[in-house]
């Protein structure tokens, strides 16, 4: 959808530069997207999930080890698409 917004300039070349993106559209849906991620997180932490802690502790394995498991895993390049330039 086309539409005329004002948007400080300055503010949407940083965070195209900084996030690498490839158009002001792309740089504003992300911007959306997070902010709307970032309410139903809110949303889902007040509410909460539904479970007493003490179901919360019985829907873990007690063998299970974290540590164990992690050293298993091959390593991987931290960060993402749009990560900040600094961490690439």
């Amino acid at each position: 959808m086309k539409m005329t917004m004002h948007i400080d300039e300055a503010l949407l070349n940083r965070v195209i530069e900084r996030f690498g993106f490839s158009s002001k559209t792309e740089a504003v849906e992300m911007a959306l997207r997070e902010m709307d991620r970032k309410a139903r997180f809110k949303e889902v932490v007040s509410k909460g999930i539904g479970v007493t802690p003490e179901e919360m502790k019985n829907a873990v394995d007690p063998d299970y080890d974290i540590l164990s498991m992690r050293a298993a895993e091959s390593s991987v390049p931290y960060g993402s698409k749009y990560g900040s330039k600094r961490s690439r």
